[in-house]
Protein backbone atom coordinates (compact mmCIF):
# COMPACT_ATOMS: atom_id res chain seq x y z
CA UNK A 1 0.00 0.00 0.00
CA UNK A 2 2.71 2.86 0.86
CA UNK A 3 4.32 1.62 -2.91
CA UNK A 4 0.92 2.30 -4.18
CA UNK A 5 1.12 5.69 -2.10
CA UNK A 6 4.06 6.82 -3.22
CA UNK A 7 3.50 6.52 -7.14
CA UNK A 8 -0.10 7.99 -6.87
CA UNK A 9 2.25 10.77 -5.51
CA UNK A 10 5.24 10.72 -8.14
CA UNK A 11 2.39 10.69 -11.02
CA UNK A 12 0.51 14.31 -9.37
CA UNK A 13 3.81 16.10 -9.27
CA UNK A 14 4.96 15.56 -12.80
CA UNK A 15 1.44 16.55 -13.64
CA UNK A 16 1.99 19.76 -12.30
CA UNK A 17 5.69 20.03 -13.63
CA UNK A 18 3.87 19.32 -16.77
CA UNK A 19 1.35 21.67 -16.68
CA UNK A 20 3.53 24.88 -14.81
CA UNK A 21 6.21 24.52 -17.82
CA UNK A 22 4.20 26.95 -20.65
CA UNK A 23 3.32 29.28 -17.92
CA UNK A 24 6.86 29.79 -17.13
CA UNK A 25 8.06 29.88 -20.58
CA UNK A 26 5.18 32.24 -21.70
CA UNK A 27 6.76 34.80 -18.46
CA UNK A 28 10.06 34.51 -19.78
CA UNK A 29 9.16 35.48 -22.67
CA UNK A 30 7.09 38.48 -21.25
CA UNK A 31 9.90 39.86 -19.56
CA UNK A 32 12.44 39.66 -22.49
CA UNK A 33 9.82 42.39 -24.72
CA UNK A 34 7.79 39.13 -26.06
CA UNK A 35 8.83 37.23 -29.48
CA UNK A 36 9.63 40.51 -31.28
CA UNK A 37 11.05 42.53 -28.68
CA UNK A 38 14.54 44.67 -29.15
CA UNK A 39 14.57 47.90 -30.69
CA UNK A 40 11.02 47.30 -32.26
CA UNK A 41 9.21 46.58 -28.72
CA UNK A 42 6.04 48.60 -28.29
CA UNK A 43 3.66 49.98 -25.29
CA UNK A 44 0.33 47.93 -25.17
CA UNK A 45 -1.93 48.72 -27.88
CA UNK A 46 0.66 50.81 -29.10
CA UNK A 47 2.79 51.07 -32.88
CA UNK A 48 6.58 49.62 -33.02
CA UNK A 49 9.15 51.91 -32.20
CA UNK A 50 12.77 53.10 -32.73
CA UNK A 51 14.44 54.10 -29.31
CA UNK A 52 17.10 55.99 -31.11
CA UNK A 53 14.39 57.23 -34.38
CA UNK A 54 13.36 55.85 -36.88
CA UNK A 55 16.44 55.40 -39.80
CA UNK A 56 14.90 57.84 -42.38
CA UNK A 57 11.76 60.29 -42.33
CA UNK A 58 8.77 60.49 -44.78
CA UNK A 59 8.91 59.39 -48.30
CA UNK A 60 8.15 62.88 -50.13
CA UNK A 61 5.20 63.32 -52.15
CA UNK A 62 5.15 63.16 -56.18
CA UNK A 63 3.81 66.95 -56.93
CA UNK A 64 1.67 67.75 -59.55
CA UNK A 65 3.56 70.28 -62.24
CA UNK A 66 0.75 73.44 -62.21
CA UNK A 67 1.56 76.25 -64.75
CA UNK A 68 1.94 79.40 -64.33
CA UNK A 69 -0.89 81.86 -64.02
CA UNK A 70 -2.23 83.33 -67.98
CA UNK A 71 -3.19 86.29 -68.73
CA UNK A 72 -1.91 88.50 -65.16
CA UNK A 73 -4.47 86.26 -63.15
CA UNK A 74 -3.95 86.21 -59.66
CA UNK A 75 -4.05 83.62 -57.99
CA UNK A 76 -5.96 83.62 -54.33
CA UNK A 77 -4.19 82.95 -51.02
CA UNK A 78 -5.39 80.13 -48.94
CA UNK A 79 -7.73 80.68 -46.39
CA UNK A 80 -6.95 81.94 -42.69
CA UNK A 81 -6.57 78.53 -40.95
CA UNK A 82 -8.98 77.77 -38.28
CA UNK A 83 -8.50 75.87 -35.25
CA UNK A 84 -9.84 72.22 -35.60
CA UNK A 85 -12.98 71.47 -33.62
CA UNK A 86 -12.91 69.50 -30.19
CA UNK A 87 -12.63 65.86 -30.83
CA UNK A 88 -12.67 62.50 -29.23
CA UNK A 89 -9.28 61.18 -27.89
CA UNK A 90 -7.64 59.09 -31.12
CA UNK A 91 -6.58 55.64 -30.22
CA UNK A 92 -2.68 55.01 -30.31
CA UNK A 93 -3.51 52.72 -32.72
CA UNK A 94 -4.91 55.01 -35.24
CA UNK A 95 -2.52 57.88 -34.55
CA UNK A 96 0.52 59.04 -36.94
CA UNK A 97 3.12 56.63 -36.48
CA UNK A 98 6.25 55.05 -37.81
CA UNK A 99 5.37 51.07 -38.56
CA UNK A 100 7.57 48.20 -38.62
CA UNK A 101 9.10 48.82 -42.34
CA UNK A 102 9.62 52.42 -41.26
CA UNK A 103 7.07 53.49 -43.01
CA UNK A 104 5.29 56.94 -41.71
CA UNK A 105 1.51 56.03 -41.40
CA UNK A 106 -0.37 58.81 -41.90
CA UNK A 107 2.10 60.60 -44.33
CA UNK A 108 1.21 58.53 -47.43
CA UNK A 109 -0.42 59.39 -51.10
CA UNK A 110 -0.72 63.01 -51.41
CA UNK A 111 -0.15 64.83 -48.16
CA UNK A 112 1.63 67.48 -50.25
CA UNK A 113 -1.80 68.30 -50.52
CA UNK A 114 -3.02 68.69 -47.51
CA UNK A 115 -4.02 72.34 -46.93
CA UNK A 116 -3.77 71.94 -43.01
CA UNK A 117 0.55 71.82 -43.20
CA UNK A 118 0.61 74.86 -45.68
CA UNK A 119 2.00 78.07 -44.34
CA UNK A 120 1.93 81.58 -46.07
CA UNK A 121 5.58 82.94 -44.64
CA UNK A 122 7.68 79.17 -43.87
CA UNK A 123 10.18 79.39 -41.24
CA UNK A 124 8.98 82.71 -39.25
CA UNK A 125 11.90 82.05 -36.42
CA UNK A 126 14.41 80.65 -39.11
CA UNK A 127 15.51 76.81 -38.46
CA UNK A 128 16.28 75.22 -35.89
CA UNK A 129 19.90 74.82 -35.28
CA UNK A 130 20.45 71.63 -33.81
CA UNK A 131 21.23 68.09 -35.16
CA UNK A 132 18.05 66.19 -36.79
CA UNK A 133 17.40 62.50 -37.92
CA UNK A 134 17.73 59.31 -35.94
CA UNK A 135 20.42 59.34 -33.12
CA UNK A 136 19.57 63.09 -32.15
CA UNK A 137 17.21 62.62 -29.58
CA UNK A 138 16.03 65.76 -27.25
CA UNK A 139 14.76 65.68 -23.77
CA UNK A 140 11.55 67.35 -23.71
CA UNK A 141 11.35 69.63 -20.33
CA UNK A 142 8.25 71.05 -20.55
CA UNK A 143 4.48 72.13 -22.02
CA UNK A 144 3.06 75.36 -22.84
CA UNK A 145 -0.76 74.78 -22.92
CA UNK A 146 -1.92 77.89 -24.22
CA UNK A 147 0.30 78.40 -27.01
CA UNK A 148 0.30 74.79 -27.63
CA UNK A 149 3.90 74.25 -27.60
CA UNK A 150 6.60 72.78 -26.12
CA UNK A 151 10.42 73.19 -25.57
CA UNK A 152 13.78 71.13 -24.53
CA UNK A 153 17.32 72.36 -24.40
CA UNK A 154 16.91 76.09 -25.61
CA UNK A 155 14.05 75.47 -28.02
CA UNK A 156 10.20 76.09 -28.73
CA UNK A 157 8.29 74.29 -31.21
CA UNK A 158 4.86 74.94 -31.98
CA UNK A 159 2.24 71.98 -32.15
CA UNK A 160 0.27 71.93 -35.28
CA UNK A 161 -3.13 72.61 -34.33
CA UNK A 162 -4.70 69.79 -36.27
CA UNK A 163 -2.19 67.53 -34.59
CA UNK A 164 -3.29 68.61 -30.88
CA UNK A 165 -5.28 65.66 -30.55
CA UNK A 166 -1.88 63.34 -30.92
CA UNK A 167 -0.24 64.15 -27.67
CA UNK A 168 -2.06 63.89 -25.00
CA UNK A 169 -0.36 61.00 -23.96
CA UNK A 170 3.40 62.56 -24.29
CA UNK A 171 5.47 63.20 -20.90
CA UNK A 172 5.87 66.84 -21.00
CA UNK A 173 8.87 66.44 -18.70
CA UNK A 174 10.73 62.85 -19.43
CA UNK A 175 10.06 61.71 -23.07
CA UNK A 176 12.54 61.79 -25.93
CA UNK A 177 11.85 63.41 -29.39
CA UNK A 178 13.96 62.93 -32.39
CA UNK A 179 13.10 65.92 -35.42
CA UNK A 180 12.52 65.05 -39.35
CA UNK A 181 12.32 67.34 -41.73
CA UNK A 182 8.80 67.34 -43.41
CA UNK A 183 9.56 66.78 -47.16
CA UNK A 184 6.71 68.46 -48.65
CA UNK A 185 5.57 71.12 -46.34
CA UNK A 186 8.30 73.97 -45.89
CA UNK A 187 8.45 75.24 -42.31
CA UNK A 188 7.66 71.67 -40.45
CA UNK A 189 9.65 69.22 -38.53
CA UNK A 190 8.10 66.45 -37.61
CA UNK A 191 8.64 65.12 -33.97
CA UNK A 192 8.90 61.86 -33.20
CA UNK A 193 8.34 60.10 -29.86
CA UNK A 194 10.62 57.19 -28.86
CA UNK A 195 8.84 56.07 -26.06
CA UNK A 196 5.31 55.82 -28.04
CA UNK A 197 6.42 55.81 -31.87
CA UNK A 198 3.89 58.08 -32.81
CA UNK A 199 4.94 61.48 -34.44
CA UNK A 200 3.26 64.99 -34.77
CA UNK A 201 3.72 68.51 -36.86
CA UNK A 202 5.91 70.86 -35.60
CA UNK A 203 7.20 74.85 -36.27
CA UNK A 204 10.84 75.67 -34.43
CA UNK A 205 9.35 78.94 -32.46
CA UNK A 206 12.51 80.14 -32.13
CA UNK A 207 15.17 79.98 -28.97
CA UNK A 208 14.24 79.92 -24.97
CA UNK A 209 14.74 83.14 -23.65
Amino acid sequence: MRNVGLQRIAMATAATVALAAPWSGREACAQHGGEHGGEHGAPPGGPPHFPGGPPHGPVPSHPVTVGPPRGGTVVPAPPPRQAPPARPPVPPGERPHVDRDARWVGHEGRHDEDERYRVGHPWPHGHFGGAIGKGHLYRLRGWDAPRHRFWFGNAYFLVAPDDIGYIDDWSWDSDDVVLYDDPDHPGWYLAYNTRLGTYAHVEYDGPVP
